[in-house]
């Protein structure tokens, strides 16, 4: 099942269930996804899909970093709850563990020596992590293990 059909059937479950949270959360993530297909006309990838997921994700993380200098916990705990409905999209997230492990062979086949070199192991490591482990967590595991 394709995610676009996936979002439609849980979003017809959470209208019957009347879970407005659920429902507000999918619709948002719906009309993102309606938003680019409308630029590319054409039907989005589920890999596309799963780009728009993670910008979502990424958004409200955002936005609960500001709430919180803002001392508003409601939007805290609102913008919280939409993030774990997106997560049911994104496949399962690595550990800091196997980024571990896949940074060091990306160090080792671009011969990286140096905080400098970052960059190239980055770019020779997100592909491989893409959608399946968090830029920042990468980030941090490669600034790591370089001298």
């Amino acid at each position: 099942m394709s995610l676009s059909q996936r979002m439609d059937d849980e979003l017809k479950a959470a209208m019957k269930a009347r879970d407005q949270v659920r429902m507000d959360t999918l619709r948002m993530l719906k009309s993102d996804v309606k938003r680019v297909e409308i630029d590319k006309k054409a039907p989005l990838t589920d890999e596309e899909i799963l780009s728009i997921v993670q910008k979502s994700i990424k958004k409200r993380q955002d936005s609960i970093e500001m709430f919180k200098t803002g001392g508003r916990q409601d939007l805290v705990d609102k913008e919280s709850g939409e993030i774990e409905i997106l997560k049911v999209y994104l496949p399962e997230q690595m550990d800091e563990a196997q980024i571990t492990v896949l940074a060091k062979e990306a160090i080792a086949a671009t011969g990286a020596a140096s905080k400098k070199d970052t960059g190239k192991v980055m770019g020779a490591l997100m592909p491989k992590v893409k959608g399946k482990a968090d830029g920042r967590l990468v980030q941090q595991v490669v600034s790591g293990l370089l001298p």
